[in-house]
């Protein structure tokens, strides 16, 4: 996909123009940063599976990605998050203000490049995945310190604040393809199913992977009081000592203790757990396949499942 994605980056770049310094100087630090861009490969992906191979493919990929990227200025102001992608983040670099302010320019230019295809449907499925995002975004902050916060819970919150833009993505490829709504359904149950073991091997990567190959602090859940799965798992599977222990943590947002917690999620199988449940996911989006026909495109989705689940980074 690399000619694809370089047409997806000049777009990206052509974008991101403002005639005020600070945005363009913010803008590009943290989309130079790179990342995995999932997001955008999704929509690229999904419109060659169906077929379709107008410019308008590569404009709305960079439109997710544009999207992505004003949700993570918004979340390291509010986590309080001082490294990502191995950079220190944008609010560490230029503060606050000036990080959420060029998030609402970065969702703004979003929305002018989603009239650009006008299409009404492309419009319908990025305002929903904005407005879900947006509330996936609060009811992580409702939750944060509550170790009583259940699975179900954990899961909302990450169908509604990762999962949904993979399902947007996703679907958009078939939109651009004039799909039927059976199949965009289909390719929209493959981008929900796998953002949600994206989003599962994220969190248990925050308790077994390490600073300089997540390009993030180890730890950073815990400090942010997350009731994430590994860690509700280990309190299931602990004994009374051990629930106390990260009840306390997320209560406190207690990292102090960190290598103990860690031991504990490894000691109880919440780790192995948690992968499983990510594998479950990348099934589902697997089996959703099923229903495309077979090209390289769909090829390329099959071992996006295997590579999201089964990553160290």
């Amino acid at each position: 996909m690399a000619a694809e994605m370089r047409q997806v980056d000049e777009v990206i770049r052509r974008r991101l123009s403002s005639e005020v310094a600070l945005i363009n100087q913010i803008s590009h630090y943290i989309v130079s940063a790179g990342g995995k861009r999932i997001r955008p490969r999704l929509v690229l992906l999904f419109a060659q599976a169906l077929g379709f191979d107008g410019p308008a493919r590569f404009e709305m990929a960079a439109t997710v990605e544009f999207i992505h990227t004003a949700t993570l200025l918004h979340d390291d102001v509010v986590d309080e998050s001082s490294l990502r992608r191995g950079r220190q983040t944008a609010n560490a670099l230029f503060g606050n203000a000036a990080s959420v302010l060029v998030g609402d320019f970065l969702y703004s230019r979003a929305f002018q490049m989603m009239v650009s295809v006008e299409r009404m449907r492309v419009l319908e499925v990025l305002a929903d995945a904005t407005n879900i995002i947006a509330e996936g975004e609060v009811l992580q902050l409702m939750n944060m310190h509550d170790p009583d916060s259940t699975v179900e819970d954990y899961l909302r919150v990450i169908r509604y604040k990762t999962a949904k833009l993979f399902e947007a993505s996703a679907r958009l490829g078939a939109v651009l393809a004039n799909a039927d709504p059976a199949t965009e359904e289909v390719c929209a149950d493959y981008g929900r199913s796998l953002g949600t073991a994206f989003q599962i091997v994220d969190d248990l990567l925050d308790y077994e992977g390490d600073t300089h190959a997540l390009g993030k602090n180890v730890g950073d859940d815990l400090r942010e009081g997350k009731p994430t799965l590994p860690l509700l798992l280990a309190m299931q599977r602990g004994t009374d000592a051990q629930r106390l222990l990260i009840r306390h943590a997320i209560e406190h947002g207690e990292t102090e203790r960190l290598p103990e917690i860690i031991a504990i999620v490894r000691q109880t199988g919440a780790l192995e757990a948690t992968r499983e449940a990510a594998r479950v996911e990348a099934d589902k989006a697997r089996n959703s396949l099923r229903a495309l026909p077979s090209t390289r495109a769909r090829e390329a989705l099959l071992e996006l499942c295997v590579r999201s689940v089964e990553r160290s980074s």
